[in-house]
């Protein structure tokens, strides 16, 4: 099985192109899910983040308090370090973990969707890296509409990531959402019906997929 990247700026759609391939039965592994499972009410990675912040980070359920937390880190690169010093090798072992549990299941290829893989340089280590883009002005209204801030708001969260040009440069398959979600759906069945062709289609009702 291998595995391909999938990424993408802020209010491009990568969600819903991850959606395409799980309706057609590829495996997804989404780096933000288990960014929340290794901090969930009971993880040595919660007690890892209370121990550095504090339970102040904790709502009243003992849960993490994500948005306080991010508070906590936003403009304190110090801070920000050591939370990424206890939080990427979890999820970096356990989003290995997972993937390594379907390599037996016979899938052609299975996704990574991670926002970050391209700053990271952990992009290179896929078989291909999928990138999702969108126009600014269209990143800025979706952003507006999905959130309710301002334009200049809606602007700063897109100048704090990296150009989209960046991560296009070293894309294997480029997906524009610049339009409507018919042509985003119909652009990413094109690039899942290329990749069944490169390395095979996803398994089927416990089935080993058949090779190409």
């Amino acid at each position: 099985m291998e595995v391909l990247g999938l990424t993408g700026g802020i209010a491009c759609g990568k969600t819903a192109v991850a959606r395409v391939f799980l309706d057609r039965g590829v495996p997804v592994v989404d780096a933000d899910a288990v960014a929340r499972d290794v901090v969930a009410v009971g993880t040595e990675g919660l007690d890892a983040v209370v121990a550095a912040f504090g339970r102040d980070v904790l709502a009243p359920d003992g849960s993490l308090d994500r948005k306080r937390l991010g508070q906590r880190v936003f403009g304190d690169e110090a801070a920000r370090k050591v939370l990424n010093a206890i939080l990427h090798p979890r999820i970096g072992a356990e989003s290995m973990a997972r993937l390594a549990a379907l390599m037996p299941r016979g899938h052609g290829f299975a996704l990574y969707d991670a926002a970050l893989l391209v700053e990271n340089g952990t992009h290179t280590s896929f078989a291909g890296l999928i990138v999702v883009t969108a126009r600014p002005e269209v990143q800025r209204a979706r952003l507006m509409e999905r959130d309710g801030v301002t334009e200049a708001d809606a602007q700063a969260r897109i100048d704090a990531q990296w150009p989209l040009a960046r991560k296009v440069a070293v894309a294997t398959h480029v997906i524009d959402n610049s339009g409507t979600r018919a042509r985003l759906e119909a652009r990413a069945v094109e690039v899942y019906a290329e990749l069944v062709v490169a390395h095979g289609p996803p398994a089927r009702d416990g089935e080993r997929a058949a090779r190409p």
